[in-house]
């Protein structure tokens, strides 16, 4: 994420409630409030760290006036003892004192997995508080009950409290809580730190054991005089869909929409198809994506080793240092011809109409930057983009990414689409041979620009 990105990370505050400490978090300047609530394993502060989950969340502060919160004994609220874990009417009051504590008279509720049977029983208790309810892979009941026989069995329910124990906060977990073939790295290791900053192992599987065994808000379901969307992921295996669409059918007029994938939190993976949704359920305008695609040269660069250079330098002249660099930057950009698309905190994202120029670009930037001690490399492809109002995106986008990652210092490495483009500019390059890329399907030659 680029140093942008970080600045608007709002500040974590706190509320008492029952004696123990609420951390939540208010952002954006829309008409109407909406409280967002990841449930069990979430973290108010560490999950602005992934930045298709923190994009998320600007979306829906864009719309509304954004409410975030961890509940009693997760993420950054107060830890609780096991024995003395708060009943589902309790996390209603962590609720209503986050309510309370940021001048929110009425607001609309989404309450994602766990967080969901709060919500239901929020908005059933507290009408007069509630102007709308969004329900994200969530149930109304876990396990098996007579006529409800869509849930799990005790047994299953037991052995995945048991599995939480053995694997909270490791790698295998994070990648079988994402859908298939969704395993970057990156994400994979936020999403382990984030789950343990929530809570412990033990922790995690106490309250997830809990929460399958004691939830049951079937009656709570009548009940609910709101508005009200239900999103549910169509491969999520723990809660199958018709968890989603039993909740639908029982709370009057509720609204139900199938969404593909299996990640557990919806707003992530399904970005976009998601928002749209709930945007348009919460003011009546479902957005027109600002949405071109053009051919461009994608170039991408980074500053080698920029962590150890931090240290080195500190942390107010490594600031001074950053700033100089986007200075130099942009006007390098600008005067080969290309559009800056962002900083990327420790390096570039730039749009150019020509490879030729993409590349003298990066080999002056690579010089200009050497006087200040910073060393940079380069990667560079072409390819159809996405754009999205100031931003871009797309499988181009993605492979200038990894064509950057094979890159070394001072290197400027390009796409063999690149090489191909310029036959004849009087560029040379020096073959890298085949490589694979990380989410891109086969082999890609790649060159490394000489002189």
């Amino acid at each position: 994420m680029g140093r942008q990105a970080v600045v608007d990370i709002p500040q974590t505050r706190y509320v008492s409630v029952g004696g123990s400490e609420v951390a939540y978090q208010v952002l954006g300047e829309g008409a109407r409030d909406l409280v967002y609530s990841a449930g069990v394993g979430g973290h108010v502060d560490l999950q602005w760290d992934e930045p298709l989950f923190a994009a998320a969340l600007r979306r829906l502060a864009s719309f509304s006036r954004l409410i975030l919160f961890d509940r009693r004994g997760t993420g950054a609220s107060d830890p609780v003892p096991m024995d003395a874990i708060p009943t589902w009417e309790e996390w209603t009051q962590d609720l209503l004192g986050v309510l309370d504590a940021a001048g929110s008279e009425r607001a609309a509720i989404f309450g994602n997995a766990d967080a969901g049977p709060v919500s239901l029983l929020f908005a059933a208790t507290h009408p007069e508080r509630t102007s709308a309810l969004v329900l994200g892979n969530t149930s109304a009941r876990y396990l098996i009950d007579g006529d409800y026989p869509i849930g799990a069995s005790k047994d299953s329910a037991e052995d995945l409290a048991t599995y939480l124990h053995e694997s909270w906060g490791t790698e295998d977990l994070a990648k079988a809580a994402l859908s298939s073939g969704d395993a970057d790295p990156e994400y994979v290791r936020l999403m382990t730190r984030r789950m343990r900053a929530s809570l412990t192992p033990r922790a995690a599987s106490d309250l997830s054991r809990y929460i399958f065994f004691s939830v049951d808000v079937r009656n709570v379901l009548p009940l609910v005089r709101v508005p009200t969307l239900v999103l549910h992921s169509a491969g999520l295996a723990f809660v199958p869909i018709e968890h989603g669409r039993y909740v639908a059918a029982h709370v009057p007029g509720a609204r139900f929409v199938e969404v593909p994938g299996a990640d557990l939190s919806l707003i992530r993976e399904r970005g976009d198809d998601v928002l749209d949704e709930v945007e348009e359920f919460l003011t009546g305008v479902r957005r027109v994506a600002d949405l071109d695609r053009a051919l461009a040269t994608v170039l991408f660069t980074d500053i080698v080793a920029s962590t150890e250079r931090a240290v080195e330098a500190g942390d107010s002249r490594w600031r001074r240092l950053l700033d100089r660099h986007d200075q130099v930057a942009g006007h390098h950009v600008h005067q080969f011809g290309g559009r800056l698309v962002k900083s990327t905190g420790d390096g570039i994202l730039a749009t150019f109409d020509g490879p030729a120029r993409a590349i003298r670009c990066a080999a002056a930037l690579r010089e200009a930057l050497r006087p200040l001690g910073m060393e940079i490399r380069a990667g560079v492809h072409a390819g159809e983009v996405e754009r999205r109002g100031d931003d871009i995106g797309g499988i181009a986008v993605h492979i200038a990414a990894r064509v950057l990652g094979e890159a070394g210092p001072a290197e400027i490495v390009v796409s063999r689409t690149i090489v191909d483009l310029v036959a004849g500019s009087g560029l040379e390059f020096r073959d890298r041979g085949d490589h694979e890329l990380k989410g891109v399907p086969g082999a890609w030659g790649l060159f490394v620009v000489e002189g």
